[in-house]
């Protein structure tokens, strides 16, 4: 197990990990500190893959069972690496930890045409709808919430998130908004209450399509909130508005123009759109993550903000609002790692240990990627004209007190209960 010493001692500068090999033999390494930890290897080849590809070698042997953690989490294990080579502070380390990546030439030249975007859509969002009961708020959101407050559950949160992206759709009642990416449908029927807008919503999934169908159906507002299975690129047509909520991760940086030139066909002249995407703080967006990739969403790509404005702009699409939220997604995270937890369970008896385990090193990884590594969140207003909107500011935060005060939250609760059961 000196190979996995070596490791250790290269990536940690706090803290200490004892190993215990396959034939019981304990070693410590690290420089020490208050934190330890104690991992168990069960297989002698977890060494050379880890060596090869760090980042795909600690979550397949986590998953597998062949690294087993005998007194802390998954999350432990990677704060404490994470921690200790933080972005900020570019450690040499990182660049090791980032071996066996996809090349970044692969992964800009990658191809996501509909077919495959299909496909990569199933892998993840039709696995069945009970999974993301059990982690998600009752309107299952499943994107950045909006913590005013850290404190603030789950379910205030993500009421606080639509009701700040809707502030800054800057909506009128009447108008016609594209929702790209609706998932189960709670950001477009939030929309319709609080504003009065008509809204299409377009998804990849059919699973989230059966669920946000049956919400406008049971809600009363089929004719005002319309859910349809299409890509962004086969729709025509023109919207007053367009929101798109953790989508664009999905595109594939080989689309990125197509995206955009895309969005200002489907947006009128005087029109508004809001993007709101994971993304990096790095001046580029590198590769995708090998076990995200591979195992959990197959294809994403997350976008550098200087990759955004570079294809947005070849669209002549204006950037009217830029935000980072830059832990926003940690605290999310958080808390749907916290449920997954507690429904151990549950997503055992519906998968098994081994999907468990891939669901917690996924959650765990993205925790650990907003708090420690590149990953941040922004909501970029885009409009055609400069002249769509407001010259100030002050009309997102009327219109966002406006909605938090209209006394959706506790309608769209009892809608979600109906909906969902």
């Amino acid at each position: 197990m000196a190979l996995i010493g070596s490791i250790v001692d290269r990536l940690l500068t706090q803290g200490s990990i004892t190993i215990i090999s396959p034939d019981g033999t304990r070693e410590t390494y690290g420089p020490g500190g208050e934190r330890a930890l104690t991992v168990r290897i069960t297989d002698r080849k977890v060494p050379v893959e880890l060596m090869r590809n760090p980042r795909l070698a600690v979550g397949e042997a986590y998953m597998d069972g062949r690294m087993v953690i005998e007194d802390g989490t998954i999350l432990d294990l990677l704060e404490m690496i994470t921690s200790s080579n933080r972005w900020e502070d570019g450690g040499k380390a990182r660049k090791f930890y980032a071996k066996g990546r996809l090349k970044r030439l692969k992964a800009l030249i990658h191809r996501n045409d509909p077919r495959r975007a299909r496909r990569n859509a199933a892998h993840h969002y039709d696995i069945g709808n009970d999974l993301y009961r059990l982690f998600l708020d009752e309107d299952l959101q499943y994107s950045c919430a909006y913590y005013t407050d850290p404190s603030n559950s789950l379910e205030q949160a993500q009421l606080d998130k639509k009701a700040h992206i809707a502030a800054k759709l800057h909506l009128q009642p009447g108008q016609r908004v594209l929702d790209i990416g609706c998932g189960w449908g709670g950001m477009a029927l939030y929309l319709h209450e609080v504003a009065g807008v008509d809204v299409l919503g377009i998804t990849l999934s059919e699973e989230q399509l059966k669920v946000a169908r049956q919400r406008a159906e049971q809600a009363g507002v089929s004719d005002h909130v319309r859910f349809e299975l299409v890509d962004y690129r086969q729709l025509e047509g023109q919207f007053d508005r367009i929101v798109s909520v953790g989508m664009f991760e999905h595109v594939g940086a080989a689309h990125y123009d197509e995206f955009f030139m895309q969005c200002r066909a489907l947006l009128k002249r005087e029109g508004v759109m809001l993007l709101h995407t994971i993304g990096r703080v790095g001046a580029t967006s590198g590769a995708p993550d090998p076990f995200t990739d591979k195992y959990i969403f197959p294809g994403y790509q997350i976008p550098s903000i200087s990759q955004l404005t570079a294809a947005s702009q070849k669209a002549r699409l204006i950037v009217s609002d830029l935000e980072i939220l830059r832990l926003h997604y940690a605290y999310t995270l958080r808390e749907w790692l916290r449920r997954t937890t507690d429904a151990r369970e549950r997503i055992t008896a519906m998968y098994d240990e081994r999907f468990f385990r891939m669901w917690e090193v996924y959650l765990a990884g993205a925790v650990v990627m907003f708090e420690n590594g590149s990953g941040c969140n922004y909501q970029v207003q885009y409009v055609r004209d400069r002249q769509a909107l407001p010259i100030t500011r002050d009309y997102m935060a009327e219109a966002e007190a406006r909605y938090r005060a209209s006394g959706s939250s506790e309608k769209a609760r009892r809608e979600s209960r109906r909906a969902f059961g």
